[in-house]
Protein backbone atom coordinates (compact mmCIF):
# COMPACT_ATOMS: atom_id res chain seq x y z
CA UNK A 1 0.00 0.00 0.00
CA UNK A 2 1.42 3.54 -0.63
CA UNK A 3 1.82 6.11 1.52
CA UNK A 4 -1.16 8.48 2.49
CA UNK A 5 -1.21 12.04 0.85
CA UNK A 6 -2.69 14.73 2.33
CA UNK A 7 -3.09 18.06 0.20
CA UNK A 8 -1.01 16.61 -1.92
CA UNK A 9 1.73 16.01 0.36
CA UNK A 10 3.41 12.58 0.69
CA UNK A 11 2.59 11.16 4.25
CA UNK A 12 5.67 8.36 4.49
CA UNK A 13 4.80 5.12 5.98
CA UNK A 14 6.25 5.01 9.22
CA UNK A 15 4.46 1.06 10.54
CA UNK A 16 7.22 -1.54 11.00
CA UNK A 17 6.97 -5.09 12.15
CA UNK A 18 8.70 -7.35 15.37
CA UNK A 19 7.65 -10.41 14.54
CA UNK A 20 3.78 -10.62 14.06
CA UNK A 21 3.54 -7.33 16.04
CA UNK A 22 3.24 -4.33 14.13
CA UNK A 23 4.00 -0.92 14.93
CA UNK A 24 2.52 2.60 13.87
CA UNK A 25 6.19 3.85 14.20
CA UNK A 26 9.41 2.75 15.13
CA UNK A 27 9.48 5.07 18.36
CA UNK A 28 8.94 3.31 22.15
CA UNK A 29 10.39 4.27 25.49
CA UNK A 30 13.38 2.13 26.99
CA UNK A 31 12.14 -0.17 30.07
CA UNK A 32 12.62 1.80 33.26
CA UNK A 33 13.00 5.64 31.86
CA UNK A 34 8.57 6.01 31.34
CA UNK A 35 7.38 4.62 34.52
CA UNK A 36 4.48 2.40 33.28
CA UNK A 37 3.13 5.27 31.20
CA UNK A 38 0.71 6.89 33.43
CA UNK A 39 3.36 8.73 34.27
CA UNK A 40 4.05 10.85 31.10
CA UNK A 41 0.16 10.62 29.94
CA UNK A 42 -0.36 14.27 31.11
CA UNK A 43 2.82 15.34 28.96
CA UNK A 44 2.82 13.26 26.09
CA UNK A 45 -0.15 11.61 23.37
CA UNK A 46 0.45 7.73 24.26
CA UNK A 47 -1.57 6.69 21.20
CA UNK A 48 1.05 8.71 18.67
CA UNK A 49 4.00 6.17 20.39
CA UNK A 50 5.25 3.03 18.46
CA UNK A 51 4.68 1.24 21.54
CA UNK A 52 4.79 1.24 25.34
CA UNK A 53 7.49 -0.30 27.08
CA UNK A 54 6.54 -0.58 30.94
CA UNK A 55 9.23 -0.31 33.92
CA UNK A 56 10.65 -4.09 34.35
CA UNK A 57 8.22 -6.33 36.89
CA UNK A 58 9.14 -9.13 38.74
CA UNK A 59 6.90 -11.93 40.19
CA UNK A 60 7.41 -10.15 43.95
CA UNK A 61 7.71 -6.09 44.67
CA UNK A 62 11.17 -5.23 44.69
CA UNK A 63 12.32 -2.61 46.73
CA UNK A 64 15.49 -1.61 44.73
CA UNK A 65 18.79 -0.20 45.62
CA UNK A 66 19.54 2.31 48.75
CA UNK A 67 19.85 6.26 47.33
CA UNK A 68 21.23 7.84 45.71
CA UNK A 69 20.10 6.39 42.84
CA UNK A 70 20.45 8.16 39.62
CA UNK A 71 23.81 10.30 38.96
CA UNK A 72 24.45 13.12 35.62
CA UNK A 73 27.84 12.71 34.28
CA UNK A 74 29.73 13.69 31.91
CA UNK A 75 28.11 12.39 29.07
CA UNK A 76 25.01 10.80 29.83
CA UNK A 77 23.60 9.37 33.56
CA UNK A 78 24.27 6.82 36.36
CA UNK A 79 21.40 4.72 37.39
CA UNK A 80 21.40 2.58 39.87
CA UNK A 81 17.59 2.13 40.36
CA UNK A 82 17.50 -2.05 41.14
CA UNK A 83 15.19 -3.16 39.17
CA UNK A 84 12.71 -1.63 42.26
CA UNK A 85 9.23 -2.47 41.05
CA UNK A 86 5.83 -2.98 42.22
CA UNK A 87 5.78 -7.09 41.26
CA UNK A 88 3.46 -8.69 39.07
CA UNK A 89 0.02 -8.87 40.83
CA UNK A 90 0.20 -5.15 41.72
CA UNK A 91 1.01 -4.17 37.89
CA UNK A 92 -1.67 -6.25 37.06
CA UNK A 93 -4.30 -4.74 39.30
CA UNK A 94 -3.18 -0.92 39.51
CA UNK A 95 -0.96 -0.41 35.93
CA UNK A 96 -2.11 -2.53 33.71
CA UNK A 97 -5.89 -1.01 33.68
CA UNK A 98 -4.73 2.46 32.56
CA UNK A 99 -2.77 1.17 29.88
CA UNK A 100 -5.37 -0.57 28.33
CA UNK A 101 -7.04 2.58 27.49
CA UNK A 102 -4.38 3.38 24.92
CA UNK A 103 -4.55 1.84 21.14
CA UNK A 104 -0.74 1.76 21.51
CA UNK A 105 0.26 -1.84 21.94
CA UNK A 106 1.63 -2.36 25.38
CA UNK A 107 5.19 -4.27 25.51
CA UNK A 108 5.90 -5.62 29.60
CA UNK A 109 9.49 -5.67 30.24
CA UNK A 110 9.91 -8.58 33.10
CA UNK A 111 12.80 -10.20 34.88
CA UNK A 112 13.40 -12.73 36.90
CA UNK A 113 16.56 -14.08 38.98
CA UNK A 114 16.22 -18.40 38.12
CA UNK A 115 15.29 -19.28 34.37
CA UNK A 116 11.77 -20.75 36.30
CA UNK A 117 11.11 -17.09 37.65
CA UNK A 118 11.52 -15.82 34.02
CA UNK A 119 9.32 -18.68 32.79
CA UNK A 120 6.89 -17.88 35.51
CA UNK A 121 6.27 -14.31 35.17
CA UNK A 122 6.17 -14.79 31.08
CA UNK A 123 3.37 -17.48 31.69
CA UNK A 124 1.87 -15.40 34.44
CA UNK A 125 2.22 -12.13 32.03
CA UNK A 126 0.57 -13.87 29.07
CA UNK A 127 -2.72 -14.27 30.43
CA UNK A 128 -3.33 -10.47 31.17
CA UNK A 129 -5.43 -8.65 28.99
CA UNK A 130 -4.15 -5.56 27.28
CA UNK A 131 -0.40 -6.96 27.22
CA UNK A 132 0.82 -7.52 22.89
CA UNK A 133 4.62 -8.65 23.41
CA UNK A 134 7.29 -9.27 26.80
CA UNK A 135 10.34 -7.86 26.94
CA UNK A 136 12.99 -10.04 28.83
CA UNK A 137 15.58 -8.36 30.51
CA UNK A 138 18.53 -10.54 30.72
CA UNK A 139 21.32 -8.41 32.55
CA UNK A 140 20.00 -9.37 35.97
CA UNK A 141 21.71 -11.71 38.15
CA UNK A 142 21.44 -15.80 37.93
CA UNK A 143 20.99 -16.20 41.72
CA UNK A 144 21.68 -20.02 41.14
CA UNK A 145 24.92 -19.36 39.32
CA UNK A 146 26.30 -16.88 41.79
CA UNK A 147 25.32 -13.93 40.61
CA UNK A 148 26.57 -14.03 36.91
CA UNK A 149 24.33 -12.50 34.48
CA UNK A 150 21.61 -14.57 32.41
CA UNK A 151 22.66 -12.27 29.60
CA UNK A 152 26.56 -13.28 29.87
CA UNK A 153 26.35 -16.92 28.44
CA UNK A 154 24.94 -17.66 25.21
CA UNK A 155 24.16 -21.58 26.46
CA UNK A 156 22.15 -19.72 29.46
CA UNK A 157 20.10 -17.06 26.64
CA UNK A 158 19.69 -20.13 24.87
CA UNK A 159 18.06 -22.20 27.69
CA UNK A 160 16.33 -19.06 29.11
CA UNK A 161 14.96 -18.10 26.06
CA UNK A 162 13.74 -21.29 25.37
CA UNK A 163 11.63 -21.72 28.58
CA UNK A 164 10.24 -18.26 28.05
CA UNK A 165 9.06 -19.62 24.81
CA UNK A 166 7.76 -22.97 26.19
CA UNK A 167 5.26 -20.19 28.75
CA UNK A 168 4.25 -17.75 26.34
CA UNK A 169 2.48 -17.26 22.84
CA UNK A 170 3.17 -13.49 22.72
CA UNK A 171 5.97 -12.25 20.89
CA UNK A 172 9.05 -12.38 23.32
CA UNK A 173 12.01 -9.45 22.53
CA UNK A 174 15.31 -10.80 24.34
CA UNK A 175 17.40 -7.37 25.96
CA UNK A 176 20.62 -7.80 25.73
CA UNK A 177 23.88 -6.54 27.86
CA UNK A 178 27.07 -5.27 25.74
CA UNK A 179 28.86 -6.35 28.99
CA UNK A 180 29.84 -9.85 27.11
CA UNK A 181 32.74 -11.22 25.21
CA UNK A 182 30.42 -11.20 21.56
CA UNK A 183 27.13 -10.15 21.35
CA UNK A 184 26.29 -11.85 17.92
CA UNK A 185 26.81 -15.28 19.67
CA UNK A 186 24.61 -14.37 22.23
CA UNK A 187 21.64 -12.80 20.10
CA UNK A 188 22.26 -15.71 17.87
CA UNK A 189 21.64 -18.31 21.02
CA UNK A 190 18.17 -16.15 21.86
CA UNK A 191 17.00 -16.16 18.31
CA UNK A 192 17.63 -19.94 18.04
CA UNK A 193 15.68 -21.03 20.99
CA UNK A 194 12.76 -18.30 19.41
CA UNK A 195 13.29 -14.93 20.49
CA UNK A 196 10.68 -12.78 18.17
CA UNK A 197 12.89 -9.99 18.38
CA UNK A 198 16.15 -8.71 20.25
CA UNK A 199 16.44 -5.50 22.10
CA UNK A 200 20.33 -3.76 22.71
CA UNK A 201 21.83 -2.81 24.35
CA UNK A 202 21.23 -2.22 28.04
CA UNK A 203 22.73 0.49 30.18
CA UNK A 204 26.85 -0.20 30.63
CA UNK A 205 28.18 -1.09 34.29
CA UNK A 206 29.95 2.19 35.56
CA UNK A 207 30.42 4.20 39.16
CA UNK A 208 31.08 7.85 40.03
CA UNK A 209 33.05 8.78 43.36
CA UNK A 210 32.61 11.73 45.65
CA UNK A 211 36.50 13.09 45.35
CA UNK A 212 35.77 15.24 49.01
CA UNK A 213 34.14 11.90 50.74
CA UNK A 214 36.33 9.04 48.82
CA UNK A 215 32.72 7.31 48.48
CA UNK A 216 30.88 6.08 45.30
CA UNK A 217 27.89 8.20 44.76
CA UNK A 218 25.67 5.93 43.97
CA UNK A 219 23.79 3.79 47.19
CA UNK A 220 24.56 0.60 45.16
CA UNK A 221 27.95 1.27 44.42
CA UNK A 222 27.86 0.71 40.90
CA UNK A 223 25.30 1.37 38.29
CA UNK A 224 24.22 1.35 34.87
CA UNK A 225 25.62 4.31 32.28
CA UNK A 226 23.27 5.33 29.75
CA UNK A 227 22.77 8.62 27.65
CA UNK A 228 25.03 9.83 24.33
CA UNK A 229 28.12 8.58 25.71
CA UNK A 230 26.91 5.04 24.94
CA UNK A 231 25.25 5.41 21.39
CA UNK A 232 28.63 4.69 19.75
CA UNK A 233 29.14 0.90 21.50
CA UNK A 234 25.13 0.59 21.20
CA UNK A 235 25.20 1.41 17.64
CA UNK A 236 28.35 -0.81 16.64
CA UNK A 237 26.21 -3.97 18.78
CA UNK A 238 23.25 -3.29 16.40
CA UNK A 239 25.76 -3.32 12.88
CA UNK A 240 27.39 -6.80 14.57
CA UNK A 241 23.85 -8.51 15.44
CA UNK A 242 22.48 -7.14 12.16
CA UNK A 243 25.04 -8.70 9.68
CA UNK A 244 24.30 -12.71 11.80
CA UNK A 245 20.74 -12.06 13.07
CA UNK A 246 17.05 -13.01 10.76
CA UNK A 247 15.36 -11.40 13.42
CA UNK A 248 14.40 -8.00 14.26
CA UNK A 249 16.11 -6.11 16.24
CA UNK A 250 15.38 -2.81 18.63
CA UNK A 251 18.72 -0.44 18.94
CA UNK A 252 18.92 1.33 22.19
CA UNK A 253 21.70 3.83 23.38
CA UNK A 254 21.94 7.14 23.97
CA UNK A 255 19.40 7.89 21.43
CA UNK A 256 18.34 12.28 21.99
CA UNK A 257 16.75 13.03 18.53
CA UNK A 258 15.57 11.41 15.03
CA UNK A 259 18.94 12.20 13.85
CA UNK A 260 20.57 9.17 16.66
CA UNK A 261 17.17 7.29 16.21
CA UNK A 262 17.76 7.13 12.19
CA UNK A 263 21.32 5.93 12.14
CA UNK A 264 20.40 3.34 14.39
CA UNK A 265 17.79 1.99 11.31
CA UNK A 266 20.85 2.27 8.86
CA UNK A 267 22.81 0.06 10.69
CA UNK A 268 20.32 -2.81 11.04
CA UNK A 269 17.58 -1.54 13.87
CA UNK A 270 13.80 -2.28 12.86
CA UNK A 271 12.65 -0.20 15.89
CA UNK A 272 14.27 2.05 18.81
CA UNK A 273 13.74 2.75 22.11
CA UNK A 274 14.48 6.19 23.97
CA UNK A 275 15.37 6.58 28.01
CA UNK A 276 17.19 9.27 29.22
CA UNK A 277 16.14 11.99 26.38
CA UNK A 278 12.86 11.51 28.36
CA UNK A 279 14.61 12.88 31.61
CA UNK A 280 16.06 15.52 29.83
CA UNK A 281 12.61 16.07 27.57
CA UNK A 282 9.51 14.42 27.98
CA UNK A 283 8.56 15.38 24.45
CA UNK A 284 11.71 13.16 23.33
CA UNK A 285 9.83 10.60 21.93
CA UNK A 286 7.14 12.66 20.24
CA UNK A 287 9.37 15.04 18.41
CA UNK A 288 11.69 11.59 17.42
CA UNK A 289 8.55 10.35 15.40
CA UNK A 290 7.78 14.03 14.10
CA UNK A 291 11.49 14.36 13.10
CA UNK A 292 11.90 10.81 11.19
CA UNK A 293 8.53 11.56 9.16
CA UNK A 294 10.18 15.24 8.21
CA UNK A 295 13.23 13.77 7.13
CA UNK A 296 11.46 11.23 4.91
CA UNK A 297 9.63 13.92 3.42
CA UNK A 298 12.71 15.89 2.88
CA UNK A 299 14.23 12.77 1.07
CA UNK A 300 11.27 11.70 -0.55
CA UNK A 301 11.27 8.32 0.89
CA UNK A 302 7.87 7.07 1.06
CA UNK A 303 8.75 3.87 3.30
CA UNK A 304 10.87 3.80 6.45
CA UNK A 305 11.58 0.28 5.82
CA UNK A 306 13.83 1.57 3.17
CA UNK A 307 16.06 2.99 5.55
CA UNK A 308 16.49 -0.15 7.55
CA UNK A 309 20.22 -2.13 6.91
CA UNK A 310 20.49 0.89 4.31
CA UNK A 311 24.35 1.33 5.79
CA UNK A 312 27.42 1.70 2.46
CA UNK A 313 29.90 0.47 3.30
Amino acid sequence: MRPERYYGEMMPSLKVKLGELELQNPVMPAAGTFGYGEEYSSLIELNRLGAIVTKGVSLAPQEGNPPPRIWETWGGMLNSIGLHNVGLEIFAKEKLPFLRRSKTPIIVNFFGHTIDEYAESARRLSDLEGVAALEANLSCPNIKEGGIHFGGKPQTVAKTTKMIRRSTKLPIIIKLSSNVSDIKEVAIAAEGEGADAISLINSIPAMAIDLETRKPVLGGITGGLSGPAIKPIALKAVWEVASKAKVPLIGVGGIMDYRDALEFLIVGATAVQVGTANFINPKALLEIIEGIEAFLKRKGIEDITEMIGSLEL
